[in-house]
């Protein structure tokens, strides 16, 4: 069945604007290292990891969130297209280990903030749950 595409655009259109704010607020010179461009990749790494674990292991099944969110939103507020140019110019202008470093501090930091974004929300959601009034409590407490 095919997704409406109407709510994914939006998303979309939300991403891209965020993205475009970041870069817009910290422009980047030639032969300088795209600051900006990492800290939107490594933040909506972080994000979907959390999205993802909230879509698939908290919240209830619904039909677009993922979608909405996962492809629309963050898909455009990310950019692997920019991180590709960014590293072609560097390496153009004579920059190469600024941009193998670039290259690498993104798919490594991206790798690791997914991951700390899913650490964070299975962290919340487990502590939630133990907090839950009327859930068991320990031998011995008060109600």
């Amino acid at each position: 069945m095919l997704v409406p595409l109407p709510p994914i655009a939006a998303g979309g259109a939300l991403g891209g604007l965020a993205r475009y704010a970041v870069a817009a607020a910290w422009p980047v010179g030639p032969g300088a290292f795209p600051w900006s461009t990492l800290t939107v990749n490594l933040t909506g790494s972080f994000l979907l990891g959390m999205l993802m674990v909230l879509v698939l292991e908290v919240w209830r099944p619904t039909r677009y969130v993922r979608l909405v969110l996962g492809v629309g939103l963050l898909g455009a507020y990310t950019t692997f297209s920019t991180l590709a140019v960014e590293a072609d110019l560097l390496t153009g202008s004579g920059h190469v280990g600024t941009a193998a470093g670039y290259l690498l501090v993104s798919a490594a930091g991206g790798l690791a903030a997914l991951w700390a974004g899913r650490a964070a929300v299975r962290g919340l959601a487990s502590a939630a749950v133990r907090r839950r009034p009327g859930e068991a409590h320990e031998k011995g407490s008060e109600e």
